[in-house]
């Protein structure tokens, strides 16, 4: 039998990426999507889509509003950054970041892997291009990992040992988008823009839209997107 996997999609162009590695490597995927009050949230539609086509086991949104704690350009009325350069966007944890997103992401994953009998977890962070998030540091996933094991009746028990998943964290943007070509990801139902217009189009200027733009650019291939 298939193992299980919890798979965090959030519906962009890495968790993608992340998912069809999972496929690949004979994971039955459960699929998480978060619901936190972002200001992009035509990605759920994204990962809906994903979950779907690509064939995840199940398929679960979970609503939590962090716009009550805002802090983020994301969840509270703070402009976007736009039109900035790599070292621009490398110079400080840019304002784009969400306080504690992926403790209290991955907090869902590891319950929702415990009831459901997997020991696996698949996370799309990255520490290459776009390093200015602390919680998507490997010091950071090896900690949250130990943790895991540590604090649930599982792991204490002896009946799993969570694994937290990070197969893009040392590779570059344009890497990952071959890699997901290889796997047959199709990217016109991603997500990456963090200030979208009302229909859903990508700005083209945030830092998120600038560095997909990259990616494609180096790997050699248009963005079914654009």
């Amino acid at each position: 039998m298939k193992k299980k996997a919890v798979v965090l999609l959030s519906g962009g162009l890495d968790s993608a990426t992340v998912l069809a590695i999972a496929l690949k490597a004979g994971y039955e995927p459960i699929t998480l999507c978060f619901d936190y009050g972002q200001r992009h949230r035509v990605e759920l539609e994204k990962a809906r889509a994903l979950s779907r086509k690509m064939g995840a086991l199940e398929h679960k949104e979970v609503e939590i509003d962090l716009r009550q704690f805002g802090g983020s350009a994301l969840t509270a009325d703070i402009d976007v950054p736009k039109g900035r350069s790599e070292g621009e966007m490398t110079a400080e944890i840019p304002i784009t970041y969400v306080p504690a997103r992926n403790t209290i992401f991955l907090s869902f994953c590891l319950a929702a892997a415990e009831v459901a009998g997997a020991e696996d977890i698949f996370i799309g962070v990255n520490a290459i291009d776009y390093s200015g998030y602390p919680d998507c540091r490997p010091e950071y996933i090896k900690a949250f990992e130990q943790m895991a094991n540590l604090a649930t009746k599982a792991g204490v028990e002896g009946k799993s040992k969570f694994k937290i998943h990070t197969p893009l964290i040392e590779m570059t943007k344009a890497e990952i988008i071959k890699k997901g070509l290889e796997l047959g990801v199709d990217y016109s139902l991603t997500h990456s823009c963090y200030h979208p217009d009302t229909n859903g189009h990508p700005c083209g200027q945030c830092d998120s839209c600038l560095l997909r733009k990259k990616g494609f650019a180096e790997a050699g291939v248009d963005d079914p997107i654009v």
